[in-house]
């Protein structure tokens, strides 16, 4: 007998095979898949203590958003169409300084798990500051994610002193560290340009001594790869992250949109993953990142929404469309970046740039049960011809019915099954008159 049992469902794998079963069935046990297969017509289905009918809906693996900052709902729509430069210092930057406690981040990031669950995301890959509270707030929804604690070489929200950035980072890890099956720590540089070369070295190696993954933001902007030509060889930005040692299969780069040849053979080389933001890069006009050099170099490319003070939503479905679209229109290929392989980008290969490609990204015996059902009832869902276009070209997080993590139902017909999502929006308005508009 099955814990769950999904059934009457198209069932996108996204293995290595691509394997698409039209009248599949899912059976789980405890936390872990353990069945995957077609329905037979003369045979009725297994027995399980939970039984749930998709309507001949879609049943994907449980999408991966790559990079967010999940306290920064509470800012979200503060301060649009803006520079990057002129955003993050004239408007964040203060709001942070200003506004950001263990009590707007507890609400922030309860909006901001609700918000992705209630899209299919299952895994989220988050940086910030007071991370303790990040992990609080994420560890009662049930959502699987790997936190990052934000280190910045000035004072910064729940860090006063950058002296302490290092400490603090590393304590927030070992408090956190085996605590939580779904929750998993991990330290969080800003950027090259907020670090200096010490503080960079010094995080890394923290990130190496406990085992975690090693975030930062790199090449969002042109200026960002031209701003230190004095520290490092030929102007390479990476050339300076792998004299730091920085770069190894345990560290995540962010954004990348202003990588040269020459940077993507050296990260290709020493196996970092990256996560692709195209929403907020669209946004705030930074450019569009060569994601297809990236793949061609096999660099696993995982999706990120970023904050929703910069994109401004957490939808990976929505940001999958988006990410065909763009580097379609980039090359001038509509054979580019084809549905398949973003679905990729948004489960397995997310999952692979994360850490995490050994237990979810794909509907495979052994591996975590998550997974999110879209509801062929909704009008965007019909007809289905091939679900895995049908899920990049017309999904949105309207369309999701289930979400499913570690074996446990956190959405069931579009609704939050822990968590009063009423009463987090109230706290999340309350904080945002407090705020005000800058």
């Amino acid at each position: 007998m099955y814990d769950l049992l999904i059934h009457n469902a198209w069932v996108v794998t996204v293995n290595a095979a691509c394997d698409v079963i039209p009248d599949g069935m899912i059976g789980i046990h405890g936390d872990v898949i353990a069945h995957i297969g077609p329905k037979r017509p003369d045979v009725p289905p297994p027995a399980a203590r939970e039984t749930i009918d998709a309507g001949k809906g879609i049943v994907l693996p449980g999408l991966v958003n790559a990079h967010t900052h999940l306290p920064m709902t509470v800012f979200r729509g503060m301060a649009d169409d803006l520079p990057l430069q002129a955003w993050l210092e004239d408007h964040i930057f203060p709001a942070e300084a200003a506004h950001i406690t263990p009590h707007t981040v507890h609400w922030g990031t309860l909006l901001g798990c609700a918000e992705m669950l209630l899209a299919g995301i299952t895994t989220c890959c988050d940086g910030y500051f007071f991370e303790d509270a990040v992990a609080r707030a994420a560890a009662m929804t049930g959502i699987r994610a790997i936190l990052g604690h934000g280190v910045i070489d000035f004072p910064a929200p729940g860090v006063p002193d950058p002296a302490e950035n290092i400490r603090t980072a590393t304590t927030f890890v070992r408090q956190w560290k085996n605590r939580s099956p779904l929750i998993t720590p991990s330290i969080f540089c800003h950027s090259p340009y907020t670090c200096s070369d010490k503080t960079l070295a010094r995080a890394k190696a923290a990130a190496v001594d406990e085992g975690v993954l090693f975030q930062i933001h790199v090449a969002e902007t042109r200026e960002e790869t031209t701003r230190y030509d004095d520290r490092t060889p030929n102007g390479s930005l990476t050339a300076r992250l792998a004299r730091l040692e920085l770069l190894d299969a345990d560290t995540l780069l962010v954004h990348g949109v202003w990588l040269s040849p020459a940077d993507i053979e050296r990260i290709a080389q020493n196996a970092c993953g990256i996560a692709h933001c195209p929403e907020s890069n669209m946004k705030l006009a930074t450019g569009i990142a060569p994601v297809t050099a990236f793949m061609q170099a096999g660099i696993p490319v995982g999706i990120g929404t970023d904050g929703c003070a910069s994109n401004n939503n957490q939808d990976l479905l929505r940001e999958m469309d988006i990410t065909a679209k763009l580097h379609k229109v980039a090359g001038g290929d509509p054979t580019a970046m084809p549905a398949p392989q973003v679905m990729a980008m948004a489960t397995r290969d997310g999952a692979r740039a994360i850490g995490l490609g050994d237990q979810i990204g794909s509907i495979e015996k052994g591996k975590q049960a998550d997974l999110v059902i879209l509801d062929s009832t909704h009008p965007a869902m019909c007809p289905i011809y091939n679900p895995v276009s049908q899920a990049v070209y017309a999904g949105s997080g309207d369309v999701v019915r289930d979400t499913i993590v570690a074996g446990r139902v956190r959405v069931r017909n579009r609704t939050l099954v822990d968590g009063n999502i009423d009463e987090i929006m109230r706290q999340v308005r309350a904080i945002g008159r407090a705020i005000g508009k800058p």
